[in-house]
């Protein structure tokens, strides 16, 4: 929850930072002000008002009039009313508005006209999802006075967890329909679009097609908003003045008019990241103006793997910087290459309109720095071999500040992989007594492999939060997506040598084994290449056994663990078809060492 609030505020900051850009002209807001409330009386106006003002705007040659207001109950007093209102609706060119509602127990609502909107999903293979949030009811106007209108759309705009509108549902579902936001049938009936055709890509992004252009939304159907600055930036008319066609007919002409109130007591405000006042109709309306525009705030579809490349990337790069130039010279660069990353994401945000979030590499490079600070008052000390124990402490430090942003992301994976470490290393030890992998398994190569083991699993970084949280057994769908992380975690560390420019770096290489290969099977009925016994490299046959101990002794969020003695019985008999039988014969030697720190790490994780 923090990691995600605090990525939320810099978006916030890059947004400020990146600018503005004025609004589409073809955009007007007609304001129920409180200058208009004194001249023809408190809210709400009489239906037979409201339909005047709207033929005064269609008058006035307003190409598409959508009210931001719901007429959910008879006018009282005079049944006349709902019927002229309905008449003056009637006419066509009027959106409007209605709100949806998401409890879980909501009365029914057949007595509602809405009007859906015709789409059609398209997903990259397997099952058909519905990448919309589901409603179970609707507030919406009277029957009468929907139908005439002939259109409509919902209302609904909630802000994220710590109170600030950032995005806004274009589309939504109800009992098997899917309906557009307000300002979304607005454009379509400015445009003359009829059909929409939404795109999945994953999870966490999807795109909607209108027509020739491509609006960028995430995998619930939202659209980050590109706010044009503080409140009030559209052209506000007055109500008031549109009675009594104060107004030239050139100020609505060919133009989305949005009615709505923003007198005190009547009006609806949010808080965005440029103005903390921000009314609903407004909301709307930027909304309307991005879809016009088309200038659109996307993330990319591996926004996971970019960035925890680019962590990666951060936390090597200050190490490798301090230590071949030294601290002051060494810091100053990377400090220079940090803020370099800040501003090339605020000129993306600003002139691509592509967020990467810079605050994991961020904390990336403080974690390093950290670590690399730790390093040279160590090596300071023992002034023996400067440039190698440097580079050495720098390293082991890195993959220790790396795994906590991995412990940030998911605190029980974090856990796993520290588990990990005291495993790989006494199994090694044993496996090394065996004549065959006594060259292999020299005491400087067990202490760099058990060092690395934690990192197996890094590549969960780009698997989405649904899924790697997922309370319950994965679908095969989902499982194929986890079941990716091996190589997400192998293109981290990839992505990294390529961006400070390692080569032949033996660390990383046995790094890049350990996550490509933990889950391969001796009889090649692994992933992610389904390599065959000998073919697998030592460490990543070491690892499997130790991942899979590992895993099925502690408990999950779906299931409970196994004992040790089930587990070991397991294991052993998967020999020779899931794990080399000569890593499960040393495992059996040293099972019983496993035990006692399995129960230690158990007795830790209980709350005193």
């Amino acid at each position: 929850m923090f990691a995600v609030r605090l990525e939320a505020s810099v978006y916030d900051h890059m947004v400020r930072w990146a600018g503005t850009r004025p609004p589409d002209d073809r955009v007007v807001i007609v304001d129920i002000d409180e200058p208009s409330l004194a001249r023809y009386g408190q809210w709400p106006w009489p239906r037979d008002l409201v339909g005047r003002l709207v033929e005064r705007l269609r008058e006035a040659h307003a190409s598409v009039v959508a009210l931001d207001i719901v007429f959910p109950e008879p006018q009282r007093g005079d049944e006349r009313a709902d019927f002229i209102f309905a008449d003056a609706l009637r006419a066509g060119g009027v959106i409007l508005g209605y709100g949806l509602t998401f409890e879980e127990h909501t009365a029914e609502s057949e007595h509602c006209v809405l009007h859906p909107f015709s789409t059609v999903v398209v997903q990259r293979g397997g099952d058909e999802v519905r990448p919309f949030f589901r409603a179970t009811g609707v507030v919406c106007s009277l029957a009468p006075v929907a139908a005439a209108a002939g259109a409509s759309g919902f209302l609904n705009a909630a802000p994220d967890r710590d109170g600030i509108l950032r995005r806004v549902p274009l589309l939504a579902e109800l009992h098997g329909h899917v309906y557009p936001s307000l300002a979304l049938a607005a454009v379509s009936a400015l445009t003359g679009t009829r059909d929409a055709v939404v795109h999945v890509a994953n999870d966490n992004s999807t795109s909607l097609a209108l027509g020739e252009r491509v609006v960028p939304l995430d995998g619930r159907g939202n659209l980050l908003v590109r706010f044009r600055g503080a409140k009030r930036q559209f052209p506000y008319v007055s109500a008031a003045d549109v009675l009594d066609a104060r107004v030239g007919h050139d100020a609505f002409a060919d133009k989305i008019v949005l009615v709505g109130t923003t007198a005190l007591g009547t009006r609806e405000v949010v808080a965005t990241p440029l103005d903390t006042l921000f009314v609903g109709v407004e909301v709307q309306a930027t909304v309307a103006d991005n879809l016009l525009q088309g200038d659109f705030v996307r993330r990319p579809e591996a926004q996971g793997v970019i960035e925890s490349g680019l962590t990666l990337a951060s936390g090597l790069g200050v190490a490798l910087l301090v230590a071949t130039c030294g601290v002051s010279l060494g810091t100053a660069l990377a400090a220079s290459a940090l803020g370099a990353l800040w501003l090339a994401v605020v000129w993306l945000l600003s002139a691509q309109g592509v967020f990467v979030s810079p605050l994991f590499p961020t904390l990336g490079w403080l974690a390093a720095f950290s670590a690399v600070g730790l390093a040279r008052f160590r090596m300071e000390r023992t002034r023996a071999d400067v440039a190698g124990i440097e580079r050495g402490a720098a390293r082991a430090l890195m993959i220790q500040a790396l795994l906590s942003l991995t412990e940030v992301r998911d605190a029980e994976t974090g856990r796993h992989s520290r588990r990990t470490q005291q495993y790989t290393k006494l199994l090694a030890q044993e496996l090394s007594t065996h004549p065959r992998f006594k060259e292999q398994l020299t005491p400087e190569r067990i202490e760099l492999l058990s060092s690395l083991a934690p990192l197996h699993d890094i590549g969960k970084v780009g698997v989405p939060d649904s899924i790697l949280n997922k309370p319950g057994a994965l679908t095969a769908e989902e499982l194929s997506e986890m079941r990716r992380h091996p190589i997400y975690g192998r293109d981290v560390i990839l992505n990294a040598e390529q961006k400070v420019r390692v080569r032949d770096d033996a660390v990383l290489s046995l790094a890049k084994e350990i996550v490509y290969t933990h889950h391969e099977r001796w009889d090649g009925a692994g992933y992610p290449e389904g390599l065959r016994g000998e073919d697998i490299p030592v460490a990543g046959r070491i690892v499997a056994v130790v991942d899979v101990y590992d895993a099925t002794t502690t408990r999950t969020l779906y299931r409970s663990p196994m004992s040790h003695e089930e587990v070991v019985a397991y294991i052993v008999a998967g020999r020779g078809s899931h794990f080399d039988p000569a890593v499960v014969e040393a495992f059996v030697r040293v099972a019983p060492v496993f035990e006692a720190l399995s129960a230690q790490w158990s007795a830790k994780s209980i709350p005193a």
